[in-house]
């Protein structure tokens, strides 16, 4: 079959796509900017098609062809009327898929009581309503359609994951709201994608909504009580204060976790609303359980864990959500500006901060520094104001400084990188990075390593650009740089210090293995 996986730089779909070419199925990858998938593995195996869910123009390339299509795509924001854009880009996308002949179209939404089918109940979240009016109107389409509808997804990486897991190993005692007490289903990424999967399989007459779980049905607090278990901690005092409302606690949650906010103001109002599979039997006339069974919430919490300590977390969150920014993108827009570096710029304001930088090391060891950057690694400059920087960012709102990388040693095009995106990589020359910060502006952080004057050695180049918005820009920019001496120099000289340790200790272990080699043979 020819196989359409929107939302491909996701979470699900960044998953889910790797493996539909392992069973030999032809992929072909949807996504606004073709190269956040330039890096990736898998993407080679593909077919990538630039398209928009938003631009129904571009859908008719997109699907020509098609066989099945995943619909994988859902905007979220704690601000922005993130239920229009669903709305629109759904009918676009079910329009499209009729005009096109798809066969199928499978779509992961969210677990709600009776009332999203009109028969009253809980009042559902913004959040959730959107998840059901989306399958709703793909269910009306006049395609085939499964609508496989899950609660919160325990994985590595995944938002809600990430959520309980900071709360939880941050907080022994935690003074929590009424949503903690409120009953969910939560399910594995494992098993997400089991169904995922088999969906392509189920009869050609299926269609409808049908709800996936795991085994357990558990409480906020009760998840949070037993991944503690999982993961050696003492169990957590739990403290109900019921007038915490989602507003202030969307924003303890954006403080302890690296969730922020914008992102968890949704999610914290949508666990109000008690998830729970209402007929866990009638998946399994189209879709089978998995062969070794469902997976319950210690085994896939202890699972995750494992991913995140062995660093191999496949997809993370904030790769697939794009913070907004001045200039109307959306919370799940990549940036469609210019690079720093394009000539239509030249007419613009720009401030620059350059500098550059002799190593007696080669390019080598230098790229292996500027690659590894960031979360636990650190900015090489002056930590406190790093920090300071980032938490007064979480305080206005923004992103913080807590998202870390996903692996410690590489990264690729469109991961997130504590409050930076990764816009583009020369590998082993150019490391540009996108400011997410709150800011009057819009900011660049470029690193380089260049070869040097003579062989062994390297150039290091290091370019701070800044784009300011009107008057408050350019007081922001003339307030910080008195700082930049400490911060950008320091920089440029503790990346310079650390290539030539790693040369250095490279060269110590050589000559130390080489000395024993000639002991051996004597």
């Amino acid at each position: 079959m020819l196989i359409l996986v929107t939302g491909a730089t996701g979470y699900i779909g960044g998953r889910l796509a790797p493996r539909l070419l392992e069973r030999g199925h032809t992929v072909r990858a949807m996504t606004r900017d073709p190269a956040r998938l330039r890096d990736i593995a898998w993407a080679g195996q593909a077919e990538i098609v630039r398209a928009d869910a938003r631009e129904p123009d571009t859908l008719g390339a997109a699907l020509r062809g098609v066989d099945v299509a995943y619909y994988l795509i859902h905007s979220i924001d704690g601000g922005g009327d993130f239920s229009t854009v669903d709305r629109q880009a759904a009918t676009a996308f079910a329009t499209a898929c009729r005009d096109a002949g798809v066969r199928r179209i499978i779509y992961l939404g969210g677990l709600g009581p009776a009332q999203d089918a009109g028969g009253g109940g809980q009042a559902l979240s913004a959040h959730l309503s959107s998840r059901h009016e989306v399958a709703r109107i793909l269910l009306d389409s006049g395609v085939p359609t499964l609508v496989l509808r899950a609660a919160v997804i325990i994985g590595s990486g995944s938002a809600s994951f990430e959520m309980l897991r900071h709360l939880t190993e941050r907080l022994p005692i935690m003074l929590t709201p009424r949503w903690v007490r409120t009953r969910i289903q939560p399910i594995a990424v494992r098993d997400v994608l089991h169904y995922l999967i088999g969906a392509l399989e189920a009869p050609a007459d299926a269609h409808g909504s049908f709800d996936i779980g795991g085994p357990d049905v558990l409480t906020y607090a009760e998840m949070m009580q037993r991944f503690a278990a999982v993961e050696g901690l003492r169990r957590r005092i739990i403290l109900g204060v019921p007038m915490l409302s989602p507003g202030l606690s969307s924003l303890w949650v954006g403080v302890i976790t690296p969730v922020p906010k914008a992102i968890a103001r949704p999610l914290v109002r949508s666990l109000r609303t008690e998830v729970v599979v209402r007929d866990g039997g009638a998946v399994r006339t189209i879709i089978p359980d998995p062969p070794d069974g469902l997976m319950g919430f210690d085994a896939a919490a202890a699972h995750a864990l494992s991913r995140v300590r062995e660093r191999g977390v496949e997809t993370r969150w904030s790769t697939a959500v794009w913070p907004a920014r001045s200039g109307g993108h959306s919370a799940t827009s990549p940036p469609g500006e210019p690079a720093p570096t394009d000539p239509q710029w030249s007419g613009g304001a720009l401030f620059v901060d350059e500098r550059d930088s002799d190593v007696a090391a080669d390019p080598a060891r230098l790229w292996a520094v500027i690659e590894g950057i960031g979360g636990e690694n650190g900015w090489y400059s002056w930590p406190l104001a790093w920090s300071a920087r980032g938490w007064l960012d979480t305080l206005v709102g923004g992103v913080g400084p807590r998202r870390g990388r996903r692996d410690p040693a590489s990264v690729h095009v469109g991961e997130a990188l504590d409050f930076w995106r990764v816009e583009e990589i020369e590998p082993g020359r150019l490391l540009r990075l996108r400011a997410e910060m709150k800011l009057p502006g819009e900011a660049w952080l470029e690193l380089r390593a260049l070869p040097g004057d003579t062989p062994g050695t390297a150039l290091y180049r290091q370019r701070a650009v800044f784009r300011p918005h009107g008057l408050n820009g350019q007081l922001y920019w003339w307030a910080v740089s008195p700082f930049h001496a400490i911060v950008f120099g320091g920089m440029a000289r503790n990346i310079v210090r650390a290539a030539e340790h790693l040369a250095a200790a490279d060269d110590e272990h050589s000559g130390a293995a080489l000395a024993l080699h000639r002991g051996s043979t004597v």
